[in-house]
């Protein structure tokens, strides 16, 4: 496609979730990066307009640059689904699926794909007996939040209390997660269906292990080595792990899957998946797509040729 054919792009960003700041510098990357390459595209924040001035705006497509709650749940989808504009990235069930780390854990277990055990506790449960369970250290993660907010790494059975306590000012659940010791990774996915393809693995190197989100978007003590040192057969069969993951739940367009490679064994994890995943100058996407020959620009033109609707259209 040439820039003239995409016509008048909307790049969705900011929105109101706890993840705005980060959409921001994801959604200014995007902008810039389709016009440099003569793409009329231009900014709409979600958390500072309505949809009906989305509607007026009358966006030929839009490239949701949205993190977290109401941008990265299916909600915008729906309502961009309503109002007849192609977007990019999966649709309605499947981005509401895996904002939830619950209901996405489940489908993964239900197809047999490798996951970490998990418990759901709220505020009955009897939160020292997990480490009974799953043993020490293990995960606690508010279910429906990212870039690593509302999460906790627990270390003694002191601790439970209030690292539920934490991850419940997000969630009125919490998921307990058996912990996996070793070498973190992810994988982008771009594509559709059968041509889905994952791009090159990208290894994650924080200090102690911290990956939290002021290492993630704003130091760089972290290091990111892509493709990952990994045997061959190996890296085959994360990228295929990952592709199984992101159809699953049916994705389509792009998302980035993460894993936890235990140490003991190389057995890979799938933790999470992301549906609009980051894309500012420390995220993880454009670090793999640069690793497959792709500039920043290339992967945000290739993203935005996916965009569409994703409904059946009704019978004439």
């Amino acid at each position: 496609m040439s820039s003239h054919d995409f016509g008048k792009v909307g790049v969705l960003l900011g929105g109101n979730s706890s993840e705005r700041e980060v959409s921001l510098m994801s959604g200014n990357g995007v902008v810039q990066a389709l016009r440099s390459q003569g793409i009329d595209a231009h900014q709409f924040d979600t958390g500072k307009r309505s949809l009906a001035e989305l509607a007026a705006e009358k966006f030929d497509r839009v490239f949701i640059a949205l993190h977290g709650r109401f941008g990265e749940d299916g909600s915008i989808q729906g309502a961009l689904e309503l109002l007849k504009i192609p977007y990019t990235g999966p649709g309605v069930m499947a981005c509401a699926i895996a904002m939830n780390k619950i209901m996405t854990k489940r489908i993964w277990t239900a197809q047999g794909l490798p996951t970490p055990r998990f418990a759901i506790l709220n505020a009955n449960s009897q939160l020292r007996r997990v480490p009974d369970e799953f043993g020490l250290p293990l995960m606690l993660k508010a279910p429906h939040e990212g870039s690593t907010i509302g999460i906790v790494r627990v270390s003694g059975y002191s601790e439970m209390q209030t690292g539920f306590a934490k991850c419940s000012e997000y969630d009125e659940v919490v998921l307990a997660e058996e912990f996996i010791a070793g070498r973190e990774l992810t994988i982008a996915i771009l594509g559709k269906e059968n041509q889905a393809r994952a791009l090159p693995i990208v290894e994650i190197k924080a200090p102690d292990g911290n990956y939290d989100f002021q290492n993630k978007y704003y130091t760089d003590v972290v290091r990111y080595e892509c493709p990952a040192q990994l045997p061959s057969d190996l890296t085959k069969q994360i990228q295929s792990l990952a592709l199984s993951a992101y159809k699953a739940i049916n994705c389509e367009g792009w998302a980035r899957v993460d894993v936890m490679l235990r140490s003991s064994d190389n057995q890979p994890f799938l933790l999470e998946i992301n549906t609009s995943p980051g894309m500012t100058s420390h995220s993880l996407v454009p670090i793999a797509a640069k690793a497959a020959g792709m500039s920043y620009a290339d992967v945000c033109i290739e993203i935005l040729g996916f965009a569409c609707l994703k409904t059946f259209k009704n019978p004439a």
